[in-house]
């Protein structure tokens, strides 16, 4: 079974996703052979490298009050503890551009450490509230799983894997994917939002039984 994962790591529902879909695959068979990978995806793709003002961005890009802001987070909170991820989304001050992790990420991808540089940017920015726009941080990221630090500085500092990154983001659109996470199970089947575990597992299950089935699952994130 091949996955894969369209995301974004300022994406709280990401997070949920990632987690909730790693547990349902824990419960399938383990002799089960799946591959995971992660694909680019930015939600503010035109912001500059300073970002912007947390509580100021997201006032205008959904026009969310103080209070529905409060709920909303509080929600984030909820859903993270229920797969294990915990969110600290007071440290947060500012959303920032992602590209540099995205092609860190994509670096990361061709040394085999893609999926533990994902989470530890999850946790940078959700858990720890640090900045994974600041190329310092990526560098010592990268380093803490297991990627050589002086070739991460490399990557980051030349624009290296930048076409690539951008190549992906067209191939996700192309598909029609404009929110994430995205959740592509053999390029067939698409599983949209940051969905429970019982409806990735569900999901899983039936694609397993019948692999011929072409039907998509909604979702909500």
């Amino acid at each position: 079974m091949k996955i894969d994962f369209v995301s974004d790591v300022v994406c709280p529902w990401c997070a949920i996703g990632l987690h909730a879909l790693e547990i349902a695959l824990a419960r399938l068979d383990p002799a089960q052979a799946v591959t995971l990978s992660f694909h680019p995806f930015e939600l503010n793709p035109d912001l500059g490298p300073e970002g912007e003002d947390l509580a100021a961005h997201l006032a205008r890009k959904y026009g969310a009050t103080p209070a529905q802001l409060a709920q909303t987070h509080e929600t984030i909170r909820q859903r993270g503890a229920e797969v294990g991820f915990s969110f600290d989304l007071e440290r947060r001050t500012r959303i920032v551009n992602t590209f540099d992790a995205h092609r860190l990420l994509h670096w990361a991808g061709l040394e085999g450490r893609q999926r533990e540089l994902k989470h530890a940017l999850l946790q940078a920015y959700f858990t720890d509230g640090e900045n994974p726009g600041d190329r310092s941080v990526l560098q010592r990221l990268a380093t803490e799983v297991g990627l050589h630090g002086q070739r991460a500085r490399e990557v980051l500092a030349s624009g290296e894997f930048g076409p690539q990154v951008r190549a992906a983001e067209r191939r996700v659109q192309a598909l029609g994917i404009h929110a994430v996470p995205a959740v592509i199970i053999d390029d067939r089947h698409l599983i949209s939002g940051g969905q429970p575990v019982a409806v990735y597992e569900q999901a899983l299950r039936r694609l397993l039984a019948a692999p011929a089935a072409g039907a998509s699952e909604p979702g909500a994130g």
